[in-house]
Formats: C-alpha cells, structure tokens, sequence
C-alpha cells in the first residue's frame, strides 16, 4: 500500500509474518522476492523487532523512536531560527528606509 509520500507501508502483521518466514529456514532473498520487499528494509525490521519486540509494528508503520523526534524538533527549531534572523534583517531594512524617507521629506519642507 502506498502512503502519502509515495512510500509503501506494510501492516505490522505482514511484518509479523515475513519475520516469521525468516526463521522457519526461508532464505532472506526469497522472502523479499514473494512479498516485494527490499532486503534493507527486512534488515530493517529484523532490527526492529529485536530492539523492542513487544512495540515493534505497533503502530500504522510510522515508528518514532526518541532520536527521530529530537532531530525533528531540532529541524523546526532551525528553521525557526533562520525565518527570525530573516525577519530581523527585513524589519530592520524597512526601518532605516523609513529613516531615509523621513529625513529627505524633512529636507524639502
């Protein structure tokens, strides 16, 4: 199934079952063969599954680890940062013109 972005997700079951497959003795190319899957993406979920096999998959196949997230908010915070530096300069461009036109209509009356 595609997402939004054009990326396929697999349901946590299908992943459930093609982890199962694995140790049944099924070669690891086979298996992605069958079920269209790219072997860095079972090497993925193999990972996965070990690292926390009680949360593995339990989500709609978007897992947010603690380190996904922090680099997520450290993205917005510098973009944040450089629309305010932006801001900064264009609000103060817009102050010194305001300066230079006040100042060459004072000269003139």
């Amino acid at each position: 199934m595609l997402g939004t972005a054009g990326r396929r997700r697999f349901p946590g079951e299908l992943k459930i079952r093609v982890l199962q497959e694995l140790e049944t003795g099924k070669s690891p190319a086979e298996i992605c063969r069958e079920h269209g899957v790219h072997p860095s993406t079972l090497s993925r979920w193999k990972g996965e599954q070990r690292e926390d096999p009680a949360r593995a998959f339990a989500g709609n196949g978007n897992i947010w680890k603690p380190e996904a997230r922090i680099a997520e908010l450290e993205r917005l915070l510098g973009q944040a940062h450089a629309e305010i530096a932006f801001l900064k300069k264009v609000s103060e461009s817009l102050q010194q013109m305001v300066r230079e036109k006040r100042r060459a209509e004072g000269s003139f009356t």
